[in-house]
C-alpha cells in the first residue's frame, strides 16, 4: 500500500465485522474518537451523539473506535458494545470493531492520526479513552483534543470546518 496521505486512506471493520473504506467519508468533517463503555468519560457518548444529530445534515460524521487499552475499560464483545451504546446513549453514529491505538498492534489509522496531530509536547501516544481527532473534508487532520475536552467544546471548530 502507498503511504497514506490522509485519515481517509484506511479501512476499518465496523461492529458487524464488515470492512468500511473510510474514503466513504470524503467531503465530510469527521470526528474520530477512541471510546470505552466503562470509563469516566463514557458519558461523552451522549455529547458525541448530540453533535452528530445537530450537524450530520450539514456534513459531520462521528466515528467511534472502541479500545480496551486503558484500564481494560472496554472488555465487551462487538455486540455488547453496540447494545450498550444504543441502550444507554442512543448512539446512532458509526461504531467500529475494537482496536488498539498504541503499540505494535495499533490500527494504522491511529498511527497516522498520532503523527499528523500530535498531542501535548508533541507526544504521539494516545493517553486515554475519548481522545478526539477532527478531520477536514479533504481527510487531513485538523486537530487533536484531550479526553477531558467535551464534545460540545468542539462545536466552534466543527462549524469552521463545515463552512470551508
Amino acid at each position: 500500500m502507498n503511504s497514506p496521505k490522509n485519515a481517509l486512506d484506511f479501512t476499518a471493520d465496523n461492529l458487524q465485522g464488515q470492512a468500511v473504506d473510510l474514503k466513504t467519508y470524503l467531503g465530510k468533517v469527521v470526528l474520530i474518537v477512541n471510546t470505552a463503555s466503562q470509563c469516566g468519560f463514557t458519558p461523552q457518548y451522549q455529547g458525541l451523539e448530540q453533535i452528530y444529530q445537530q450537524y450530520r445534515a450539514k456534513g459531520l460524521v462521528v466515528l467511534g473506535f472502541p479500545c480496551n487499552q486503558f484500564g481494560h475499560q472496554e472488555p465487551g464483545t462487538a455486540e455488547e458494545i453496540g447494545n450498550f451504546c444504543e441502550k444507554n446513549f442512543g448512539v446512532s453514529f458509526p461504531l467500529f470493531s475494537k482496536i488498539e491505538v498504541n503499540g505494535a498492534n495499533a490500527h494504522p489509522l491511529y498511527d497516522y492520526l498520532k503523527a499528523a496531530a500530535p498531542g501535548l509536547l508533541n507526544s504521539e501516544a494516545i493517553k486515554w479513552n475519548f481522545t478526539k481527532f477532527l478531520i477536514k473534508k479533504d481527510g487531513t487532520a485538523y486537530q487533536r483534543y484531550a479526553p477531558q475536552t467535551s464534545p460540545e467544546d468542539l462545536i466552534p471548530d466543527i462549524e469552521v470546518l463545515l463552512a470551508e
